[in-house]
């Protein structure tokens, strides 16, 4: 009998695993949850990499090599890096050809620190999709204003990307067109498009977790909008994400985009991201069980997918949720008072922070490292 993480697939949406780290690769560990789980994909970022490093001696030895061939921090990490996610692309060789390239992918992101710099964003994601030469990977670039010439660019190339840090539905659809403006230019150029992939990373516990707590001071301050802020409470995130998934079948379900799949495009899916519940008032797998549906992927962390294993209760629930969610943001801005594009693009700002503190605090590491294994 299939474990509700085995049954997710069942309704058209993909589980893949918000981790990496080379013991967890080299002991089998993610190979059985490949096998055992049906987890289809891996996804990382400079947060993830700095508590592996910074926790673990699985990379003293690589690090005492490379300080030996005196590489600096930042090639060192970028050395650990892709040597990972290429052992683990490996691993999921058989889900992307089951799958004929929908899943199997693993994703790398490039520098957080060149989230608002569009030139430079390419450059390093041209460099790391060479130098990590496997199909089935993904490049992680930042859905920020300077990040949608990219996406548009790497995909005329080629190049698979996973759009990160959306929190924004106008900046979503932004995203999509990008894409599909890509996947036009790629044929335009006479090139084969039947391998290009990409999802849209759409963050969700962020936007409740700076909302919530907006609403829960309307409920205690303001008697006029008590009713309203605690009916929509722990709500905007998956509403929000209710309707992005609208905008995602405007754009993938057009006429427009049938002629490109008819020449082999794939859509670009959804991906929910930041699906760990941050308020420990709601479940554990809130942000997975309400967003079951088709052509979608859910990132999860290592906690939510043992949870999920354990208690999840997968149906589809996320077809024919648009007009609630859409009376759900209705009461957020004009009930209530709350902008969301404001929040949006707040979560936007601290999101890029939230990457490169993690990023310059793995760099410190590596370089502490260094001067260990040295001695």
């Amino acid at each position: 009998m299939k474990n509700p993480l085995q049954r997710v697939s069942d309704y058209g949406q993909s589980i893949w695993l918000d981790y990496i780290r080379r013991k967890f690769i080299a002991s089998g560990e993610l190979k059985k949850l490949i096998d055992e789980d049906d987890l289809r994909g891996v996804t990382s970022n400079p947060a993830i990499f700095e508590e592996a490093i910074a926790k673990s001696d699985d990379y003293n030895e690589s690090i005492a090599e490379l300080t030996k061939q005196g590489k600096t921090p930042e090639e060192i990490f970028l050395s650990i890096a892709v040597e990972d996610v290429r052992a683990a692309a490996d691993l999921f060789k058989g889900v992307y050809e089951r799958t004929n390239a929908l899943d199997g992918y693993v994703s790398l992101e490039v520098s957080p620190s060149l989230a608002l710099n569009t030139e430079g964003t390419i450059t390093e994601a041209r460099s790391s999709w060479k130098l990590l030469d496997r199909k089935n990977v993904m490049i992680k670039v930042p859905g920020t204003k300077e990040g949608l010439p990219v996406i548009e660019q790497l995909i005329s190339e080629g190049i698979n990307v996973n759009v990160t840090l959306l929190f924004s539905l106008d900046r979503y659809r932004e995203v999509a067109e990008a894409y599909v403006a890509g996947i036009e230019r790629r044929l335009a150029n006479g090139e084969s498009v039947d391998n290009v992939a990409s999802v849209a990373s759409f963050f969700l516990s962020r936007i409740d977790s700076l909302v919530d707590p907006m609403l829960e001071a309307a409920i205690k301050d303001n008697p006029e909008k008590e009713a309203a802020a605690r009916k929509i409470l722990g709500k905007v995130a998956i509403s929000s994400a209710q309707a992005a998934y609208q905008i995602y079948k405007d754009i993938f379900k057009s006429e427009r985009f049938k002629a490109l799949e008819a020449k082999g495009a794939k859509p670009q899916r959804l991906l929910w991201a930041s699906t760990s519940t941050k308020n420990p008032a709601f479940a554990d797998t809130m942000y997975v069980e309400a967003l079951i549906g088709p052509e979608t992927v859910n990132t999860v962390p290592v906690e939510t997918l043992n949870a999920y294993r354990d208690h999840g209760n997968p149906e589809a629930r996320l077809d024919g949720t648009y007009e609630e969610a859409r009376y759900v943001l209705y009461q957020l801005e004009d009930v209530v008072g709350i902008s969301l594009p404001e929040v949006t693009q707040k979560l936007e700002d601290e999101g890029i922070q939230k990457f490169i503190k993690p990023f310059d605090s793995l760099m410190k590491t590596i370089a502490d490292k260094k001067g260990e294994v040295a001695v």
